[in-house]
């Protein structure tokens, strides 16, 4: 699951309990698969489980199911955002059925906006017009400090920058919000793009891609500056930190003045670049990628005017580029999605129309969504139609059980000590859970969004988002935010101390409020223990109970969780999805031991809901079996060659069939509930399992 900033699981008792009574009952409703909720017919038992656990939960289903042309991968996940993506496709064909030019209603406003992506008549005659006013803005550079100052306006335009910023909550004061700057510049997913031999193919495709999109532009010298950018961003690789670098908390906050900043690295106007940003009052900044600070503004002051300028365009018509007519679509297309994600063919435009409004994951469709959306709108009118309050106030007191699970796991945990498991046990407490949708919608009355110009719809929606995040930025820190769209399939452990489930992921196989209690336990069980365990994952660990960057642990108990965290990384870089590519251990760490932790923790709590009685055993299979089941199927799913290898080396998960072999093999009960035995592949001694959460 995705983490949300720093910190990035069944369903409480009572909610598995009460799916059991319904699953009882004769005339109940069917769970969505199979008898009990577990598609028996998908899975492989022939296969040893020992071996290969993730074949044997879904063997069946992985030898007869295609990756759709339109996709780069496909799982029982994206089948859940598919249900989600037609239903906000009814709900926007009906909004743009009878919409008003410039409507000044919520539902009116998302018809409009998708309106006037489906127009593509409209789009194919404008071409690259809608870009004219970028173009004729990147022309009249006539110094650095003028690419400097288009820089600024990255967050609500289509302009690029080497330093990106973003607001969020101080993280050694989370009582207020600051501006963070980041390294960026980077058109390619990872700077081991750019650096490896083995992305020599992307590379070159990379290379064409700049070539033909300045020529769409009618950029002069479009091939010789397509040299010069990507040997600009190449230096930009080699300057950047490693996504492992960038997990360390401690080592990317860095607070200091703006005169300071300007004096760690001289030859980037901060002022112009802050003031564009609409941050020219702006006192204080946290750095994160520090030492790449000065590296970053030589590689700008080095680079020829001209260079910049090229870049600029180039990237400014990338990010534009899915909103334009079928020539950069297209364009966009075979190198984002069929290079590097293997993808065969293009979402239908309904689809991608879809995403553009609501916004998204990029694995559940094209790449369209990358700023510039009304989520919030959308997820207003999603919830109102599929997530009802009663559901919302029914799932958020059923959570707090799974809460209270792990409070007691906690208590009995053999490795820490009192004084750091006090600690603990305190930050636990102050976890707020968020269900289904936000308690305050978001304010779009000024935003202006017209039914032909999507183009303009999508930076006005961006600048309306960023100056949500400015304005708010001096005042108090607002505890009920989310990070998150209610439609989305997706959970997250944020730095409020909250855990926020989605309305999108709601849904079977997550959870089936038909299906058989364990299965829940193991599916959503597992996921709220996962985003629990997160704010006590390598990362999460080091901030306390009001949510500050501080060490509270005792040297001893950091030392043990090091030591234990580390032989994990080290079983999971032994993973080798593909020929030749192997799972990175260190920069999946967080993830490897949040899902370690939410499928032990699910476990208990489902044998806790049984309050002393045998669980049934359906179709043969026991309790246990069918939590450790519930979670392979949760995770069902296939991913193209090319998604795989971006997914090694820019993804903080694993990939997941080691999202299901990782964690069972350092269960005990998984040994017991499947009879593993030594000389089993996935098999390990005891005495170096990894116990943690």
């Amino acid at each position: 699951m995705r983490s949300a900033s720093w910190l990035s699981g069944g369903l409480a008792a009572g909610l598995v309990l009460s799916a059991c009574v319904a699953f009882a009952a004769s005339d109940a409703p069917k769970p969505q698969y199979g008898k009990w909720g577990f598609d028996l017919a998908g899975a492989d038992f022939k296969a040893k489980p020992g071996d290969d656990f993730f074949r044997y939960a879904n063997g069946t289903w992985l030898d007869h199911t295609q990756i759709p042309a339109d996709k780069p991968a496909y799982s029982l996940r994206l089948a859940m955002t598919d249900t989600t993506e037609q239903r906000l496709h009814e709900i926007m064909e009906a909004a743009a059925a009878t919409v008003a030019h410039a409507p000044t209603t919520t539902e009116g406003k998302v018809g409009a906006f998708y309106k006037s992506f489906m127009n593509e008549a409209n789009v194919e005659k404008l071409g690259a017009s809608p870009l004219k006013a970028h173009l004729d803005a990147i022309r009249a550079a006539k110094s650095r400090d003028d690419i400097a100052a288009l820089m600024g306006r990255s967050n609500f335009d289509f302009n690029a920058a080497l330093f990106g910023t973003y607001i969020d909550i101080d993280i050694k004061n989370p009582k207020i919000y600051a501006v963070t700057a980041n390294q960026s510049g980077l058109g390619l997913p990872d700077r081991d793009y750019y650096l490896k031999k083995e992305f020599e193919g992307p590379r070159a495709k990379y290379h064409a891609y700049v070539a033909s999109l300045l020529k769409l532009l009618n950029w002069p010298g479009a091939d010789k500056h397509a040299d010069e950018i990507l040997a600009l961003e190449t230096r930009v690789a080699q300057a950047s930190w490693t996504r492992v670098q960038d997990r360390d908390p401690v080592a990317t906050y860095n607070p200091m003045t703006i005169a300071e900043l300007e004096k760690l690295s001289p030859g980037f106007s901060w002022s112009r670049y802050l003031g564009e940003a609409k941050l020219g009052g702006l006192k204080r900044i946290i750095v994160a990628e520090k030492s790449a600070f000065p590296k970053l503004a030589a590689i700008f002051a080095g680079t020829p005017l001209e260079t910049l300028k090229a870049w600029q365009a180039f990237t400014m018509a990338d990010s534009a580029a899915p909103y334009l007519s079928k020539a950069f679509t297209d364009a966009s297309f075979e190198m984002h999605n069929k290079t590097l994600s293997g993808q065969l063919a293009q979402s239908a435009r309904w689809k991608r129309g879809v995403h553009t409004v609501s916004g998204g994951d990029f694995l559940a469709g094209d790449r369209v969504d990358r700023f510039g959306n009304i989520g919030w709108a959308v997820g207003e009118l999603y919830t109102a139609k599929y997530f009802p309050p009663s559901s919302k106030a029914k799932i958020e007191d059923l959570i707090q059980n799974l809460k209270a699970a792990f409070r007691a796991r906690l208590v009995k945990l053999d490795w820490m000590s009192e004084k750091t498991k006090a600690q603990a046990l305190k930050k636990l407490d102050t976890y707020n859970i968020k269900v289904g949708y936000p308690d305050h919608n978001r304010d779009y009355s000024k935003l202006v969004i017209l039914d032909d110009d999507v183009i303009g719809n999508v930076q006005r929606a961006a600048e309306a988002d960023w100056d949500f995040y400015v304005r708010r930025m001096n005042g108090p820190v607002d505890r009920s935010d989310w990070g998150m769209t209610p439609q989305t399939n997706d959970a997250y452990n944020g730095t409020l101390r909250d855990i926020v489930f989605p309305a999108g992921i709601l849904q079977p196989p997550m959870f089936d409020a038909n299906a058989d209690p364990a299965i829940n336990y193991g599916a959503a069980g597992g996921v709220i223990g996962h985003e629990m365990t997160h704010g006590f994952d390598d990362q999460g660990r080091k901030f306390d109970a009001e949510g500050a960057l501080r060490d509270w642990w005792t040297l001893e108990d950091a030392k043990t969780f090091e030591t234990r965290a580390k032989i994990l990384g080290e079983q999971y870089s032994k993973f080798e999805p593909i020929p030749g590519v192997k799972v990175n251990g260190d920069l999946t760490m967080g993830e490897n031991i949040a899902d370690l932790g939410g499928l032990t923790m699910a476990l208990e709590a489902y044998h806790a809901s049984l309050k002393g009685k045998p669980a049934p055993v359906l179709d043969g299979l026991t309790g246990d079996q069918r939590v450790f089941l519930g979670w392979a199927q949760a995770w069902r799913g296939k991913l193209r060659d090319e998604t795989i290898r971006k997914m090694v080396v820019s993804d903080p998960h694993s990939p997941r069939m080691f999202r299901v072999n990782g964690p069972m093999r350092n269960i005990d009960a998984w040994y017991a509930a499947f009879g593993v035995k030594p000389g089993d592949k996935l098999y390990i001694e005891p005495s170096k399992r990894v116990r943690l959460w």
